[in-house]
């Protein structure tokens, strides 16, 4: 067993366009200053990084590292969670996603998917001159409307679904297995990817790509209603990254699942800083360890009620207090008397 690294920070929510969110060694100084110890950075944020210069600058890349480094961090991993989501849309969603790329690529879904596409590709270099092993993204959706069988879906439209999203990523996974990196899909709500039958799903049409992993955040299962800690049990060997966020699940006489069209803090399910939902922490931590988790514990900060501040100044003390530092022996070795193969035999009455 080894122990799990962090805390540390995904900065999709925090960045911005006021000091110190808006560059990287501003940032990353007031994020070391918490307590984190690394940052995932999302390559669309063009005041944290360049993603096209770091795939093909390991000089450039170096220096990204050194930024971070010179406040006592790491990164963790690059996220291309908006670019992922563009690599397959359904029709329904055109204009709601267009703002996830560039404008001169709004209202053209073919070249949006292609930039996609190209912003993957760039990614899993960068990921390599980074030194890092792990990519965090989203798996886009084709199927996502027609999740509940009502109208009834024809025969065979989720095989077509899942066989055209595998046919887009395979060649990302390829790229991804070139340069030594694992993909790891956030299960998510909205995606084709939401949930461990879905995961193997696409599993099987990619042929059980090596590359095709998870990152694990319960706050999305506890809204679907999941078990997050037998999920761990089933998928541990494909958990590669770990978004540590809270959530809770309150249905109601009028409200469930669906929500009701409400807004987050009148929904019945709703996303908390950590420690102010309902997930069970320990037991995830727990469960990390005991399979060996090699990854980082980074804080998704979302909430509908607290500062976030607040609550990334909270989450990275309840990250720490969380992270379980593995033995190195077994608790009755005091008690131990040795062994041999004569020795058992002996005890067996051999």
């Amino acid at each position: 067993m080894r122990t799990l690294k962090g805390p540390g920070i995904f900065l999709a929510q925090f960045a911005g366009d006021n000091a110190p969110f808006n560059t990287l060694p501003s940032i990353c100084k007031w994020a070391a200053g918490l307590g984190f110890k690394g940052v995932q950075i999302p390559t669309w944020d063009s005041r944290l990084i360049d993603l096209q210069k770091a795939a093909e600058s390991k000089t450039y890349a170096d220096e990204l590292k050194g930024i971070v480094a010179e406040h006592g961090m790491e990164i963790t991993e690059l996220s291309t969670h908006l670019q992922g989501q563009l690599i397959a849309v359904h029709p329904a969603y055109n204009t709601l996603f267009d703002g996830f790329a560039p404008a001169q690529y709004h209202s053209d879904p073919t070249a949006r998917t292609d930039w996609a596409i190209q912003q993957l590709k760039w990614a899993a270099k960068a990921s390599q001159n980074l030194g890092l092993n792990a990519h965090a993204t989203f798996s886009g959706a084709l199927l996502w409307q027609n999740v509940y069988p009502w109208p009834q879906r024809p025969a065979g439209l989720v095989e077509t679904g899942f066989k055209e999203l595998a046919a887009r990523w395979l060649p990302i996974l390829n790229t991804f297995d070139e340069h030594g990196v694992d993909v790891c899909y956030e299960l998510h709500p909205g995606e084709d990817l939401h949930d461990g039958i879905t995961f193997e799903t696409f599993l099987e049409h990619t042929n059980n790509h090596a590359r095709a992993n998870v990152l694990y955040d319960p706050s999305h299962m506890v809204l679907q209603g999941m078990d997050y800690l037998a999920f761990i049990d089933h998928y541990h060997q494909r958990i590669r990254a770990f978004h540590v966020k809270d959530a809770e699940f309150n249905p109601t006489g009028k409200q469930g699942v669906y929500g009701g069209y409400q807004s987050w803090i009148n929904r019945a399910g709703r996303f908390r800083s950590l420690g102010d939902g309902q997930v069970n922490f320990k037991g995830i931590f727990s469960k990390l360890a005991q399979y060996d988790f090699a990854g980082w514990a980074v804080l998704e900060w979302e909430c509908c009620i607290k500062h976030p501040e607040v609550g990334a100044a909270e989450g990275a003390v309840f990250i720490k207090n969380h992270i379980i530092p593995v033995t190195d022996k077994a608790f009755d070795d005091f008690a131990g008397t040795g062994s041999d193969e004569k020795f058992n035999r002996a005890v067996l009455g051999l």
